[in-house]
């Protein structure tokens, strides 16, 4: 695998749904579903690769009416807004494009975005009263990862639904897993091990401005817009991990480094990093993001005193030995099959008036994991998530010269 970018996750789904009989009915929802009394009415904030294509899958669900768009783009918010069918006076652009989407009278909003912009638009949102359904990492910093757990107490006080997309915890293999891990199938968990390999992201030249980083993935090179290789790519698998330990880590200590050719941004390519939780249990992390033909991962492994188990994201997910011995099986289409499930999660809840937000915490506490770790690698030290905390360390990107 040469490259692994959100689109590759999209090349994933595709070669695998002809094959997927357990997950039929997930695949197939837009067929399936019944005919929708009771549609909400949602609005886009970043219309490129996936947020069109998530988008669509909005849409496919039936319960859903694509009212506005907006994307910091012109061209982009238009395409998106002629392929979705939202009126040409709903289609905005520009750095204060949130805004206007979230004041066109809708009800609920997908946050697609550059990371570093998930704080703001979370919170204007909730404000506003709106449910909130965003992608991953919640934010860059310590303080844009305090701002969205606000925002998601916020949301649960207004009686309003705040949901964040990861897809392994969707899948019926992974939970079966975990729930035997809960259930003691492995004793006392002695440690973990999670890989985060992709295939790196374009980098090309600096500009005058930050706009030519704001498409095509290339803000993922760049720390402040994307919160790392490891705030980015590896967060589903450290997500994964901590859905097991049920805490987030104490303190972690490794390296990272840049080694790509010709790098533009800060983002570190390679990065090893060990976390301790408070009970002694320690996760091992190894993350890459190089072109070098390594087979794309995103895997957590549970070892246990006479059992162990997996679970992952395009792989199997079994748990071996023990008392709850489960032989699992293969993770299929997860990309695509995960998302349409946190959609159809997100519009019963939306319905049945469940403010729980029960994906919010975890969100939070992973992305404070990888800032963790990712401040612990580059600086070759040991630092705690108390230090990390007490820093509150904010990161700025430079919006100068940006349309408003």
């Amino acid at each position: 695998m040469n490259t692994l970018t959100r689109r590759k996750f999209i090349g994933h789904a595709v070669a695998a749904a002809a094959s997927v009989s357990l997950l039929r009915p997930v695949l197939n929802l837009a067929a399936d579903a019944p005919k929708f009394t009771r549609k909400i009415k949602l609005g886009l904030v970043g219309c490129g690769g996936r947020g069109k294509w998530i988008a669509n899958l909005f849409r496919q669900h039936g319960g859903y009416d694509i009212h506005a768009v907006a994307d910091y783009f012109p061209q982009v918010a238009d395409t998106a807004g002629n392929e979705l069918g939202a009126d040409q006076a709903r289609r905005f652009s520009g750095l204060s494009a949130h805004k206007k989407v979230i004041g066109s009278g809708i009800e609920a909003v997908a946050l697609e975005t550059p990371p570093y912009f998930f704080p703001e638009h979370a919170t204007v949102a909730v404000a506003a009263g709106l449910h909130v359904y965003m992608a991953k990492p919640v934010a860059v910093d310590v303080p844009g990862c305090l701002v969205i757990e606000a925002a998601g107490k916020t949301a649960t006080q207004k009686q309003r639904v705040f949901l964040v997309d990861y897809q392994m915890p969707t899948d019926p293999f992974n939970q079966g897993v975990v729930q035997r891990i809960h259930e003691g199938g492995l004793g006392k968990i002695a440690y973990m091990t999670t890989f985060g390999y992709c295939g790196g992201f374009a980098d090309p030249p600096l500009t005058d401005t930050i706009e030519s980083r704001l498409q095509h993935l290339i803000w993922v090179n760049d720390i402040a817009l994307g919160c790392d290789f490891i705030g980015n790519f590896d967060i589903h698998a450290i997500d994964a991990a901590l859905w097991v330990a049920g805490a987030r880590p104490v303190s972690a200590m490794g390296a990272s480094r840049i080694c790509r050719e010709n790098p533009h941004g800060d983002s570190r390519d390679v990065c090893q990093v060990v976390f301790e939780f408070a009970d002694g249990l320690l996760l091992n992390h190894s993350g890459q993001g190089l072109k070098n033909n390594t087979e794309g991962a995103l895997t957590c492994r549970i070892y246990g005193p006479t059992a162990y188990a997996q679970i992952d994201y395009w792989g199997k997910a079994f748990l071996r030995g023990g008392p709850k011995h489960f032989g699992g099986g293969a993770v299929q289409n997860l990309y695509q099959a995960g998302a349409q499930r946190n959609i159809a999660s997100f519009y019963d809840a939306v319905t049945k008036s469940d403010f729980s937000n029960p994906t919010v915490r975890r969100s939070v506490d992973g992305c404070l994991t990888c800032i963790l770790g990712r401040e612990a690698a580059a600086r070759h030290t040991k630092l705690t998530m108390d230090e990390v905390l007490k820093e509150n360390k904010k990161l700025e990107v430079n919006l100068k010269g940006l349309k408003t």
